[in-house]
């Protein structure tokens, strides 16, 4: 109540005013919403927020199903699974702060690594081309772990019998993966895209760290244009109805995505 229902409905109340911080606000009713339509910087973020997600979700679960399966049926070993979670545990703003410098056009070890492979210094965050995928990708190193550690739980609830009939019956591994075992992470894959999917649409610590939304309004997301109009521009109320928009599309995503994927469901039993 006090630290999320409250100050939802408070964010509500607030986009439909013009409210400064400085002045108590004033009742302008629908005004934000009609405004917020005619804004073609809302409609970039939007783009760019969704590129951003199109960018990080496909990659950060495969790579975390990948992950998963190979610490299910190779290496079980504890301190693995130790080592993969390790990126998690930094925070966003150190492991932006790591990749900037280590992406550093002139001093990067990266930068001197593909230099020594016979390709020119990449600019990466400093390019309007390559900016985003960027940040995606440090996002996707430091949560696939996370993605990868929810999977092999998930593989865990899977009875071993299954695939001791599969192998009695002469299934192939690929075909074992593709009818028992990714069939049975439905449930699992749902909790990851579900959760994913709004953590990318949420972004901000990491583009805050690496490109301050540039270059070129490059990597402008929408919840860094939400913070723009609140506390550059001192337009609360904007900011607001911004606010209640997002959440709109995230429930209507997350809505979608549980009815695509079943998640109420189990094929266990």
């Amino acid at each position: 109540m006090l630290f999320y229902l409250i100050p939802v409905f408070r964010a509500v109340e607030i986009s439909f005013t013009d409210w400064n911080l400085l002045r108590p606000p004033k009742g302008v009713g629908l005004e934000n919403y009609g405004r917020l339509i005619a804004d073609e910087n809302f409609w970039h973020s939007l783009r760019v927020t969704g590129l951003y997600v199109l960018y990080n979700i496909p990659i950060q679960t495969a790579l975390g199903l990948f992950l998963a399966v190979l610490m299910d049926r190779v290496v079980r070993a504890l301190w693995l699974r130790a080592v993969i979670i390790l990126p998690y545990l930094l925070s966003s703003i150190v492991a932006g702060m790591i990749f900037v410098w280590l992406t550093n056009p002139q001093l990067g070890y990266i930068n001197a690594f593909i230099q020594g492979l016979g390709v020119e210094r990449q600019p990466f965050f400093g390019s309007p081309d390559q900016a985003l995928a960027s940040v995606a990708a440090v996002n996707i190193w430091k949560h696939m772990g996370l993605t990868a550690l929810l999977f092999y739980a998930g593989l865990q609830s899977i009875p071993r019998s299954l695939y001791e009939a599969a192998s009695i019956d002469g299934s192939s591994e690929w075909h074992t993966f593709w009818h028992i075992t990714l069939p049975l992470l439905r449930p699992v894959m749902a909790f990851v895209l579900v959760t994913s999917v709004i953590g990318s649409f949420q972004v901000y610590d990491m583009i805050a760290v690496t490109t301050g939304g540039g270059p070129v309004d490059a990597t402008r997301v929408i919840v860094w244009y939400i913070s723009e109009n609140a506390f550059n521009f001192l337009r609360m109320g904007y900011a607001s109805a911004m606010s209640v928009v997002l959440f709109l599309i995230l429930i209507a995503f997350t809505l979608v995505q549980m009815r695509l994927l079943r998640a109420n469901q189990s094929d266990l039993g």
